[in-house]
């Protein structure tokens, strides 16, 4: 199975709305980071994504190190800074999709949002 995790940063305090458009590009950058077999894959198995939280930057920036390290699929989100961030701001991390166990390794341990 496939799966794509999306990473929020837990301490910028973003809105719903926010949070939600910064998982949906955190969602089509990271996929865009993938093959097309695991594109294809993953939309086969259901395109399941899953949102986890992520307490700070500092966080979110050592789940990223530890998704390049093992080679998988990724895309770190800056905020354009035009509604409730300053401009450059992290807010999210997309990694994926790719086979469940991969990246069970290293988020599944964060708590769902």
């Amino acid at each position: 199975m496939y799966k794509q995790v999306i990473v929020i940063r837990m301490d910028l305090k973003l809105s719903k709305g926010k949070t939600a458009a910064q998982a949906a590009h955190a969602s089509l950058e990271a996929f865009k980071e993938s093959t097309r077999e695991q594109q294809a894959e993953w939309e086969a198995c259901g395109s399941k994504k899953v949102i986890v939280k992520a307490a700070d930057l500092k966080e979110l920036l050592q789940i990223q190190k530890t998704a390049k390290k093992a080679k998988l699929a990724h895309a770190l989100i800056k905020d354009a800074g035009k509604t409730e961030v300053k401009p450059g701001t992290v807010t999210a991390l997309g990694i994926g999709p790719c086979e469940d166990e991969e990246v069970d390794g290293i988020t599944g341990h964060m708590k769902m949002l």
